[in-house]
């Protein structure tokens, strides 16, 4: 079973195959809820990102928030080191961010496991995986479940990479309009619909219009993909 998962995600060949094969990795192996990330070095203090996962609605937002990712002690974890790590409440409260856990909690992300794989060109792929479960006790198990999920994330992040962060087809640099450009900076910075709307002066509605336009002419699966096609394509800085 997990010899053709490795090979199914080499093989994904769009978005939505490359999601179904992680979340069906995930599932396989006992874990509820799943995320995929590829970052991009920018520059000093910047980067850009696009992730795929099945996050439970209502906690997406909470995954870009900015803020808390500084304070998160598994994605500081990933951001510096290839070893994965094993984590669940105590990472949290030993570090002294017991609150982050709390709120993660309520959506199911009790413990999990995950780990980052840092690439040429200032690119990282970062892989986890979680559930409300406490992990196995017996250390050969969990040995083995530490092993499937570093064998599966070496051959998703060829995958990701070619999947989400895609080149445009025929070379042609997409024209946005002012303001769906304006809209996507704002979103760029983490800021949601309503917030832009706010900053800009406009409904929260025409700002989702806007970057709905901006996902087709870019071709994006997503908001955060349309960010990170647009700043490739020097659309947006």
């Amino acid at each position: 079973m997990l010899q053709g998962g490795y090979s199914s995600v080499l093989d994904a060949r769009s978005l939505e195959e490359f999601r179904g094969e992680v979340i069906r990795f995930a599932q396989d192996i006992g874990f509820r809820t799943v995320g995929a990330f590829v970052l991009v070095d920018q520059r000093i203090g910047r980067s850009e990102y696009v992730a795929v996962h099945n996050a439970p609605q209502g906690y997406e937002e909470a995954m870009h928030d900015q803020s808390c990712a500084k304070r998160d002690p598994v994605i500081q974890h990933c951001l510096k080191q290839t070893m994965p790590i094993i984590w669940d409440q105590a990472t949290y409260t030993a570090r002294g961010v017991g609150d982050l856990w709390e709120e993660q909690a309520h959506f199911g992300y009790m413990t999990g496991i995950a780990m980052a794989l840092h690439l040429p060109e200032g690119r990282h792929f970062v892989f986890g995986v979680d559930r409300d479960q406490a992990l196995p006790r017996d250390p050969a198990e969990l040995t083995r479940l530490v092993a499937d999920v570093q064998l599966f994330a070496v051959c998703a992040q060829e995958a990701a990479v070619r999947v989400l962060t895609p080149a445009t087809a025929d070379g042609a640099v997409p024209r946005l309009t002012p303001r769906e450009a304006e809209v996507l900076s704002w979103t760029m910075e983490g800021k949601t619909a309503w917030e832009v709307g706010a900053i800009l002066g406009i409904t929260e509605r025409t700002v989702s219009l806007h970057v709905a336009n901006a996902m087709q002419k870019l071709g994006a699966a997503n908001k955060h993909q349309a960010v990170l096609k647009a700043l490739r394509l020097g659309l947006i800085h």
